[in-house]
């Protein structure tokens, strides 16, 4: 529910985001969430944090060519119950769900991709505003690569570090923008992404989710993406190319084999495959 325009004010009850499915439980036991189930912003940081660690950002579904599914059913069939990651979309909705049964007023957005870039996008990326405390914070653990560690205050200036990752929230206008230091820049500052604050329906994640899984030139469509990241290292894996950005600033980057592609994402994403997702996999790098 709303009250000042698009921010959350009571826990959502709308059966349409389905939260009522999720098997909290064991959703907190795949994040390795053992801590206070109540709605403060200690819990908001330490649920966030542990979505990131243990459920990476990964495509190999859309990769394949395989439908990807909003259910939150069939989300917490693959993120949770066989440790797989996912997109934006699905990480989102997932966590969004556990924040609804967690006593979170929540309000789901779509948000536009900028990388450094100020031309308008398609919204095709997920976020979400949350309230704790009397706070409103801006919380994603659907970007992945880079991607906030903590939530954020809804504030123009607010900032937030972990270890040597940084992040800022400025408005623009009717925008809200995130964004990370980045040498070279005007003004030190890359802008990721920016949203505002008009809650979306699901059937606007269904629209945004069919464009980002389907149409041709999507970044996520005929061509793997794996993202990581940690207190030390950002990790990136497009098709065979591996990227590891470390804290200090060196950058490492190198072309795997098909196969070590496959062992990466379990070794570098915790990322489970199953036989029939590994054997696809190397068919689908033979054919490229």
């Amino acid at each position: 529910m709303l009250g000042t325009y698009g921010l959350p004010v009571a826990v959502e009850a709308d059966p349409e985001w389905q939260s009522e499915l999720l098997d909290l439980d064991a959703y907190l036991a795949r994040i390795d969430f053992s801590g206070p189930r109540t709605p403060t912003a200690d819990t908001l940081h330490r649920v966030l944090r542990g979505h990131m660690d243990a459920i990476a950002f990964e495509n190999v579904d859309i990769a394949l060519g395989r439908p990807v599914s909003l259910d939150l059913d069939r989300i917490q069939d693959k993120l949770v119950r066989a440790g797989r990651g996912g997109y934006c979309y699905e990480n989102n909705l997932l966590f969004a769900a556990a924040l609804d049964r967690l006593g979170f007023p929540v309000t789901r957005l779509l948000a536009r991709i900028r990388q450094g870039e100020s031309r308008r996008r398609f919204r095709t990326h997920t976020v979400l505003l949350v309230r704790a405390e009397d706070q409103v914070w801006l919380a994603d653990v659907g970007y992945g690569y880079s991607g906030l560690m903590e939530a954020l205050p809804l504030r123009d200036g607010a900032v937030s570090s972990v270890a040597d990752w940084t992040w800022r929230l400025t408005a623009d206008g009717p925008d809200w923008v995130v964004r990370i230091p980045e040498e070279g820049t005007d003004d030190g500052w890359f802008d990721m992404y920016s949203f505002r604050q008009e809650p979306q329906f699901r059937i606007d994640f269904e629209a945004a989710h069919y464009l980002s899984s389907t149409k041709p030139g999507s970044p996520f469509v005929g061509q793997l993406v794996a993202q990581k990241e940690t207190e030390k290292e950002r990790r990136l894996l497009r098709d065979k190319s591996l990227e590891i950005r470390y804290a200090d600033g060196r950058v490492e980057r190198r072309e795997l084999s098909a196969a070590d592609t496959v062992c990466a994402l379990g070794e570098l994403f915790s990322i489970e495959l199953n036989d029939d997702d590994e054997r696809a996999l190397l068919r689908f790098f033979a054919a490229k």
